[in-house]
Formats: C-alpha cells, structure tokens, sequence
C-alpha cells in the first residue's frame, strides 16, 4: 500500500493494493477514521507525526499504523490482526524451543566432560611423573596435552627433568675430577711420608722427644692412608655411576683414545715434574676412536699411571705409547723400574704385593674384556714393567690379537731379559 501511494496509483491501482495486501484501510490524518479501520482519530494522527510504524492494542486484537508521506501529503495505513492469528502455531514453536535447549545443553554437558577427561588426565600423568622424579627415576618425561595451561606445565615438566640429569652428570663429573685431582697430589705425600724415619716407638733407648717425633710420623702416615682408602671409595663409587650411565646408553661409549691420553698426561705432568721423572708420549697424534666411554679410559689410564708413581722410586722414567693394527688399540704403560716379581698375581683383583687396593689393573683389565680385549703384563724395554691394554678399534673389525701386546712392546726394540 505504502509503495502504491508514494507511486500514485489511480483508485484501480489502489484497490488492486488494497485486495494484494489483505484488505488495510488507508486513513488521511485531521479527518475521521475511514471506514473498516479500527484505530481511533487520535491514534491515526500521533501515528502521522513520526515517521516509524507503531502498534496498537485494539478490540480483538491489534492494529499496525503505517504513516506515508508524499509530495507534502500524508496518509496512515491500517492493518488489523485478530488475537487468533497471534497465538496461532505457538505451541510448536515453544516445543521447537525446547528441543533445541535440550539439544544445546546436552551438547554442551558432552564437549564440557570431554575437556574435563582430558584436563583430569593430563593432571595425573603430571602428577604421576612428578612422583616417579621424587622416587629418583629422573628418566620418565610426559606428553604435554589438555589445556594450555597443563600443556605449558607439561613442557616445564620435562625442562626440569632434562635440567636435573643435566646437573646430575655435572655433578659427578665434578666429583671425579676432583678425585683424580686429589690422587696426585696425595700420591705424592705419601712417597713423602714414606721417606721420613722409621715410626717404630718399641726401641727402649729412645728419647721422649724422639718417642714423640715418631708418633707425629706414624700419625702423619695413617692420616694419608686414611685419606687416600677415602679418595679410592670415591673414585670408586663414581666409576660405577659413570659405567651405569654408559651401561644404559651404549651410543655414548665411544672416545678418541689419543685424546684421552694427552689429557690424562697433561695432568700428570706436573706431579713428574715435581718427582724429576723423565717421560714420554708415542703415537698420541692422530686420532684412535675406542667403544669405550671417555671417562673409563681416563680411570683405567690413571690407574696404572697411579701404580708407577707409588710403587717406583722417585726419578724413575716412563713412557705412554699408543699403537694402532688389524683392529686392535695398544695402550702401553712402560717404566723404568724395578718390574713386577709375578705378574700373574698382580692381575688378579687384591693381590697386589705392594699394599695397594688391587683395583688398578683390575679396572684395565674389565675396560678392555667389555670390548673384547685384554690386559697383559711384561718386562719393558726400559727395564721395569710394561702394561699393554688391548682395546677394540671401533672403525675397524679386530682380529685375532694373538701376539699384538708384544709387538707393541717390540716396536722399541729387543726386551732385556
């Protein structure tokens, strides 16, 4: 009706409008209502003066008062709608409402118990291995899941796992090192110690001073092996923790043993020197990779290293060799001193002649038979012992080493009977 107004329909036009839309009734504002309308005079004029349509409760049911102005006339356009067309197919639409509600809280309960599952068990597994990390098993990681939150937590989780074992090995490998470093200079005191007068106090002649000096020596020396039973211990006990290490992550048990040597020698040099012991290092130039872990074959080296400064004369000359063939690493220990009277005893765990604990050869001896080797004794070129260890060569395959350990010592020349 609006439109065929503002077109200016003739009264054909406007009739054929008014049967299209339904029958409304079309009022002009300051008149009265025309016939057929329902709305009051003063409901048509307030509805005139604005310019939106506006709804009004009539007898029945209720009215819509449509204002048009054109061409600086108005009209108002009346449509009626009875009470029973308003409620009509209500009741559907409520029960549409009402199944779609369910619909979307049930759907919701759903979604929200999913991410509760998730959010619960993401929880426990951090909590799970929070527990395991308590009870020492610094090797359990999680997979980050769940919320964001949790997800971040889960991350953190495994940095601080990774940070611990990280510390840990740190930790050890300053343990050790400060052992070894505790070795030489304790090697050292005792040769010392072991130079002063007798500390027998039984001889009746003896004055209260000199009764006195040889307690202070005889304390001075039980302190020292005190100390250096206590430097072993920890060696010790580092040791297995390193080869329990390598024990579970045999990918890491591989080092250039030439670079182990120079290494360990450079440690000992400033003991040798102190000691005025002349030596050399042969064949330590060129690359040598071993399957074994760096830090056994530094222990094993210092050893038997440890073994020469003890149980040789202070001045006492000695030589490290490392030799390369058909697959097989010679590490030779050569000395100047006065030999092992039984060499056969000497491999055996404890039964060393000298007082030692009997683990030097003993820890070269289980270093070479992990890779298939072995540990042999002899009298070097230089007069006193000489130990070779035989080691795999880890970029070539071994070979029966049926006489390698000699041609090692031979490489110098013919060995003094």
């Amino acid at each position: 009706m609006a439109g065929a107004i503002v077109a200016g329909a003739g009264p054909k036009g406007m009739n054929a409008a008014v049967a299209a839309a339904g029958g409304p009734v079309v009022h002009v504002p300051g008149l009265a209502p025309s016939d057929g309308g329902r709305a009051s005079a003063q409901q048509i004029d307030q509805a005139a003066t604005t310019t939106e349509a506006s709804v009004v409760d009539v007898a029945g049911g209720v009215v819509r008062l449509q204002p048009v102005t054109t061409a600086g006339k108005s009209w108002v356009v009346e449509a009626f709608v009875p009470d029973s067309a308003l409620g009509e197919n209500t009741a559907r639409d409520w029960w549409l409402l009402l199944g779609l509600a369910v619909i979307l809280v049930g759907g919701s309960v759903i979604v929200v118990d999913r991410l509760a599952r998730g959010a619960v068990s993401s929880a426990n597994n951090l909590v799970e291995a929070a527990l395991a990390v308590g009870d020492g098993d610094l090797d359990v990681r999680i997979s980050p899941s769940g919320p964001r939150e949790l997800a971040e937590a889960g991350y953190a989780f495994n940095r601080m796992a990774d940070r611990l074992v990280s510390s840990r090995t740190d930790e050890r490998e300053l343990v050790a090192d400060l052992s070894h470093r505790l070795r030489t200079p304790l090697t050292a005191l005792r040769l010392d110690a072991e130079a002063l007068d007798p500390d027998d106090t039984q001889i009746i002649d003896l004055t209260a001073d000199e009764v006195d000096r040889r307690r202070g020596i005889r304390r001075i020396r039980q302190a020292i092996a005190t100390l250096e039973d206590e430097v072993n211990s920890l060696i010790n006990t580092t040791r297995q923790a390193v080869a329990a290490e390598v024990a579970a992550a045999p990918e890491e048990g591989l080092c250039d043993a030439s670079e182990v040597v120079r290494e360990r020698m450079t440690f000992w040099s400033a003991l040798a020197g102190d000691q005025n012991r002349q030596f050399r290092v042969v064949g330590a130039h060129l690359r040598i990779p071993v399957p074994v872990a760096r830090a056994e074959l530094a222990a094993a080296l210092d050893a038997i290293l440890g073994n020469v400064f003890r149980y040789t004369p202070q001045g006492t000359a000695f030589e490290v060799a490392l030799s390369r063939r058909d697959g097989w690493v010679a590490l030779r220990v050569d000395d100047a001193g006065p030999g092992i009277p039984d060499p056969e005893r000497a491999l055996r765990r404890g039964q060393s002649q000298q007082g030692s604990t009997g683990l030097g050869l003993d820890i070269a001896r289980r270093l070479t038979q992990s890779t298939g080797g072995s540990v042999s004794l002899d009298r070097a070129t230089m007069g006193g012992a000489s130990v070779v260890m035989l080691i795999a060569d880890a970029e070539a395959t071994p070979k029966t080493p049926s006489r390698f350990g000699l041609v090692g010592r031979g490489r110098l020349g013919r060995r003094p009977s």
